[in-house]
């Protein structure tokens, strides 16, 4: 499975309409600590392909990018932000180490299904 760039423009059809867990990494070229984290990042993108849906936001590429961050909360990079039909499940700010990583992800993994099972179309409450 390839991780799939971000952009506002694509946003909901890949994060929002995600019917699989999506993981957001929120990034840019200038932040030390990301450009430790984008090969472990990419690593376990591999090794997770199928389970979970890997996407990048890269926020300093353009003005829009940016906003749609800080709308998020995102304040720092990197951070790491899971999705659950389309709803925020959980947030990492700052560096992990790969086996912390994996832990992280088979934890959400285990949350996920009783997330999805809980969770309502957001186009009901849409008027």
């Amino acid at each position: 499975m390839e991780i799939i760039n971000l952009s506002p423009a694509n946003w909901d059809e890949e994060v929002i309409r995600s019917k699989i867990l999506t993981l957001v990494y929120f990034w840019h070229a200038q932040c030390p600590w990301c450009r430790e984290l984008t090969p472990i990042f990419e690593k376990v993108a591999h090794e997770y392909s199928g389970k979970i849906k890997f996407t990048r936001l890269n926020i300093l590429e353009s003005p829009s990018n940016q906003e749609l961050a800080l709308n998020l909360g995102v304040m720092s990079t990197p951070t790491l932000m899971f999705f659950c039909g389309g709803r925020p499940l959980m947030h990492i700010v700052g560096f992990m180490a790969e086996t912390d990583l994996r832990k992280t992800l088979n934890e959400i993994l285990s949350k996920h299904h009783t997330c999805l099972r809980q969770s309502t179309d957001l186009r009901s409450y849409i008027v």
